[in-house]
């Protein structure tokens, strides 16, 4: 069924009577042209990119757990291009691109509101940073408005301008940004691929990779073995302990990232806000609770529940931004694992098996690059190469040196 205002209409007057399943529930065939590891945002975009684009439809994407069960459905809804390095603002930027036509191409609304990204500066060091960022953004296309002191304050006035040691001196709006709702990304694409024909199997846990010499020929799973041509790992926080049961060792390590939601207020915040003095970034949702972040927690660890030291200090950071969050009451929160590259960039690439690709080590940002992310992905599984966009995110750059590191930190990637 096609969604429209008339279908709508119509269930009403049928008493809702009318409405069916939105993907299938089918049983694992022995055999797929090629299976995708992993049923979150990444996973489903790039079965159905695989099925639109390049006309695969012997496709399977199976979940350990139900769809969208991981961290497409455990983040903030942030999406941005505000990038400075080359290798990045292509893609971010194509991701943006296609976020903006999203809902008219799946027929689905993922909520995706295009409210703006405000970077705060709070010293000149941070002022240079944010016009180099600016200005590279500019010369790429992309879209970027410089905010003085006054302008700030007109647009947030409820923020904490006098701060003793963070003042707030201006800011970097990226009024394209916005936010998506995540889970409706997942259901969404899931939709749309189950329609072109991909098989969606939730509760089907890999439990071993089969190898014959250098190839992959298929995945030992818990609803019995699926063999395939090609095998695209899509599985983000478990993405190196899936690597190894290939026999790859990945630089990745895996943390955990809280998120957290208030109680709904009036609507007061019309951006996302992130703060210069630390790595704190918060907006209001539809309902009007303030859905906010911080820092991954300094550990590694494949659970999906934060500990309490990173919370203090995410409150801490909040309340020192924005003085009157310290008076709401948070409602709940929730954690999602996070695959830390070493330079903070993601991998988009094949292997050294030539029938295996990655698609890993998105960090704090693979919700934003969902569309590109399933773009490139297919491209580099369908025509074994990469696209243009995901060709700088090879695995074998860290091994020559070419790291793409926006943050200037190194082996430091939550300060992305």
């Amino acid at each position: 069924m096609r969604y429209s205002i008339f279908s709508v209409l119509r269930e009403a007057l049928r008493g809702q009577s009318g409405w069916t399943p939105v993907w299938r529930e089918p049983t694992p065939k022995p055999r797929y042209e090629i299976v995708i590891v992993g049923g979150g945002g990444h996973g489903l975009a790039t079965a159905y990119y695989l099925a639109k684009e390049h006309g695969i439809r012997d496709v399977a994407v199976i979940e350990r757990s139900w769809l969208g069960s991981g961290s497409v459905g455990r983040n903030t809804t942030i999406v941005r291009s505000n990038y400075m390095l080359d290798g990045n603002v292509p893609f971010y930027e194509t991701s943006l691109k296609l976020w903006e036509v999203l809902e008219r191409e799946i027929n689905y609304n993922a909520m995706v509101s295009q409210r703006g990204v405000l970077n705060l500066w709070h010293d000149e060091g941070q002022r240079d940073a944010c016009l180099r960022r600016g200005t590279a953004m500019r010369l790429h296309g992309v879209d970027a408005t410089w905010l003085e002191r006054e302008d700030v304050r007109r647009m947030a006035p409820f923020l904490d301008f006098e701060h003793a040691r963070f003042p707030i001196l201006g800011g970097l709006l990226q009024p394209r940004g916005g936010t998506v709702r995540h889970d409706a990304v997942a259901w969404g694409y899931a939709r749309a691929a189950d329609a072109l024909g991909v098989d969606l199997i939730q509760e089907c846990e890999v439990t071993a990779i089969r190898r014959d010499g250098d190839r992959v020929t298929g995945v030992e799973t818990t609803r019995g073995a699926i063999e395939c041509g090609k095998l695209g790992l899509c599985a983000a926080g478990d993405s190196s302990r899936l690597a190894a049961m290939a026999g790859l060792r990945l630089p990745v390590e895996t943390h955990v990232l809280q998120a957290y939601v208030t109680e709904g207020l009036k609507p007061f915040l019309d951006q996302v806000i992130t703060f210069g003095g630390g790595h704190f970034y918060f907006s209001q949702s539809d309902k009007g609770g303030i859905v906010f972040g911080g820092a991954i927690d300094g550990y590694n660890s494949y659970a999906r529940r934060g500990g309490l030291p990173m919370l203090t200090e995410v409150m801490r950071e909040a309340a020192s931004l924005c003085p009157p969050l310290s008076r709401a009451r948070v409602l709940r929160s929730w954690g999602g694992a996070m695959d830390m590259s070493m330079d903070g960039s993601p991998i988009i690439s094949k292997t050294p098996l030539p029938n295996l690709y990655l698609n890993a080590g998105w960090c704090i940002g693979g919700f934003k690059a969902t569309p590109a992310s399933g773009f490139a992905f297919a491209h580099t599984i369908a025509r074994d190469e990469p696209h243009a966009i995901n060709a700088p995110y090879r695995l074998d750059r860290f091994r020559d040196g070419a790291t793409i590191d926006e943050s200037g930190s190194g082996a430091s990637p939550w300060l992305q």
